[in-house]
Formats: structure tokens, sequence, C-alpha cells
């Protein structure tokens, strides 16, 4: 497989004599705009309100302080964090011709001083500061993000609405069994369609039925569950239609493929190729690390421990891969990797199987991602036949 560009360095020649450099402090109210102006002795600092045009108009200003100081510019490269305000910026700023990238904030360093000083002008000069260690192609400056399309942005939208419409069915139904338990009721099931209906029969502890002002909140919550559940059935459908009309290449074949292995659904497989398996990642390494699924280890002079996953990957992808995980135990017992986790967990000198599952996570999204991009299907893996 050819090698992909991780983004950690710049591979294009830097002329700082013909680039003009420019970094944004973003934030809700402003944006601290500094530069780094060939020709020009004094690093210009400007604040402006979050305006794309005014950003635009500055950087033609400075560009042409640029030229009447004997310096044409032939490159006008600019960067900001990663935030709140997401790629819009940088897409609208490739479309005019101006280089843009979005900077990692996890991958600045830091002061590790207990108390330090921090303020948008020194964000600003520190940002100058990676990024030009960036544009120079000198490794761990910082590392950039890579900008997606408006498209690919959007096919992530479905999945990601869905998580947040079972969390707020699991809040809504915890809420009520919790205030329940407060009554001695047990054992009720408030998210069961017939459960409105079943309410008037409830009895407490006492032997009393339910309060008036609990059973008119009950109804309330249960008719938001009905809401909730109507709007998860709406995104699975329009999903599985939009899935067969889609043609069969790019991201839709990926998730026809991944969705063919039993114990796979359609809701997982969208997960995976949306969120990771659709990225131009470098290897199987860069892979595991983008999920938060490798170790973080802490080594110095004589001391060697590992304190766990570095989490520093998507949250969303690493619940659920070890959620597949466990289901991937049940429907593919007899796969290699199955055998490889109960070879490691079987007996009484077993690793745990909480530590052992992440392992097999993290062995499994690999096997997954070398499937959906060499068509390497996993030894012993089951496939359900082709539609």
């Amino acid at each position: 497989m050819a090698q992909v560009n991780d983004l950690s360095r710049s591979l294009t020649a830097f002329d700082p004599i013909s680039t003009l450099v420019v970094v944004v402090e973003m934030s809700k109210a402003s944006w601290l705009v500094s530069g780094a102006v060939p020709g020009v002795e004094r690093q210009p600092l400007k604040k402006l309100e979050p305006d794309a045009t005014a950003l635009l108009r500055l950087i033609e200003r400075w560009r042409n302080e640029a030229m009447r100081s004997g310096r044409p510019i032939s490159r006008i490269a600019l960067a900001y964090e990663a935030g709140r305000d997401g790629f819009w910026l940088a897409r609208w700023l490739i479309a005019r011709g101006i280089e843009a990238h979005v900077i990692h904030s996890a991958s600045v360093a830091v002061s590790r001083e207990r108390k330090r000083a921090k303020t948008d002008r020194l964000d600003a000069a520190m940002l100058m500061r990676v990024f030009l260690g960036w544009l120079r192609g000198e490794r761990g400056h910082c590392g950039m993000v890579a900008i997606p399309t408006m498209e690919e942005e959007d096919a992530r939208r479905p999945s990601r609405e869905r998580e947040s419409l079972v969390d707020e069915r699991s809040r809504i139904t915890n809420r009520m069994k919790s205030a329940l338990a407060r009554l001695g009721i047990r054992g009720f099931k408030p998210h069961l369609r017939k459960a409105p209906e079943r309410l008037a029969g409830l009895r407490t502890a006492e032997g009393t039925g339910l309060p008036a002002n609990i059973i008119e909140e009950f109804r309330r919550d249960m008719a938001r569950l009905a809401l909730v559940r109507e709007q998860i059935s709406s995104i699975e459908k329009t999903r599985a239609e939009r899935l067969e009309r889609a043609p069969d290449t790019g991201p839709h074949a990926m998730v026809r493929l991944l969705a063919r292995v039993i114990g796979i659904g359609i809701e997982t497989a969208d997960m995976l190729v949306r969120e990771i398996l659709s990225r131009k990642l470098r290897d199987r390494r860069a892979v595991a690390r983008y999920a938060g699924l490798t170790g973080s280890p802490d080594e110095s002079g004589l001391k060697r421990r590992e304190k766990g996953l570095a989490k520093a990957g998507n949250a969303r992808v690493r619940r659920g891969l070890i959620q597949l995980a466990w289901r991937f135990l049940m429907f593919q017992k007899d796969s290699a990797l199955a055998q490889w986790y109960r070879t490691r967990t079987e007996g009484p000198s077993g690793a745990r199987k909480t530590t052992m599952i992440v392992a097999l996570a993290r062995k499994l999204l690999i096997a997954l991602w070398r499937l959906v991009t060499t068509g390497e299907v996993p030894d012993g893996v089951e496939l359900r036949l082709a539609a």
C-alpha cells in the first residue's frame, strides 16, 4: 500500500522570503490574526470580528506591504487551531487560492509550569512558532488535521445524531427507574411501548398508587421516549434507503462489505467507515492511534510502567470498537482473533478479560481496515452472502 502523508510536517519547500505566513487565534467573540510578512521587521497583530471577508482583506493588505518592501509573495500559508468553528474557514480560504491548514490542538506542546500566563496574544505567538516549524518540514512541532469536504462531514451526521438520541433515551429511562425506586417499585420497564397503559396499575411499597405529579411527569417522559424512538427509527430507515440507492464505490462499498461480516450491523459499519476507515491513514499504527487504542508508557531511568490507553483519538470509535469486540466473540467464535483472545484469557494464569478485550478491539480494527482497503478477509471470519 502506498504511504500516506500523516500531516506531521510540510512536504513543500519553505521559502521565507516569498511566503506570507498567517495564524488566527479564533474565539467566539473575535479573531486575533498574527502574520510573518517578508520585508517587514515587525510581526503585525490585528484583532478582527469573526468575519472571513475582513480576514481576506487583511491578508491582501499584508501582501501589498511585502510587495512594497521588494518581496513579491508567491505563497500564502494560513493556519488555525481545530475547534468550535470546524473546517468551513479552511475550505473557504482554499477556494480563494490561500493555503489553509488546521492545527490539531493536542499536538501543540505547552509549558508545564504550575501557573503560566495565557492570553490570545501569547497563544497566537505560540501558534506562529509551531506553524513555522511545521512549514520548515521539522517533525514534532505540531500535527495538522485532514480537512474534510462538506459532504464527508455531512455523511457523519446520521450516526452521531443517532448516538445522541440513544443516550437521550437511556437518560430518560434511567431517570424514571430512579424515581420508581424511591417509591419501592422495581422491575417496571418504562421503555416498553405498553408502559403508559400499565402506569395506573403500579403500586408503591405502601400499597398505594403512584402520586398524581409522578404520573404526569412519567406521561411527559414517555411522550419524549416515543418521539426519540420515532426519530431513531427514521434515521435508520433513511440510512438504509440511501445505502440501497448509493453507488457501489467509495465509502458506500466499504459499508456494504463491513455489513457482510456476521456480528456487524449497518449502524456499526457506517460509524466505522465514516469516522475512521475511509480516512487516508498512513499504516496500521496510525489506525490504532487514531482510535486511541495505543498504550501510554511512562519510562524514566529504571522506572518502567504502563499508564493504560492513550485515549487521545476518536472516543466514538473507541467505544464502538469495545462493544463490537465483545459481540465479535459471540458471532465469530471460530475466527483466529477469537481463538487468540481465548488462548490468553483461559486458565488460572490467563490475563484479565477486560484488559485483553482492548487488545482484541485494536487487532479487530486493524483487520477491518485491511478488509475494506485491500480486501483481505481475516482468518476464520464468516461473511454473509452478498445481496
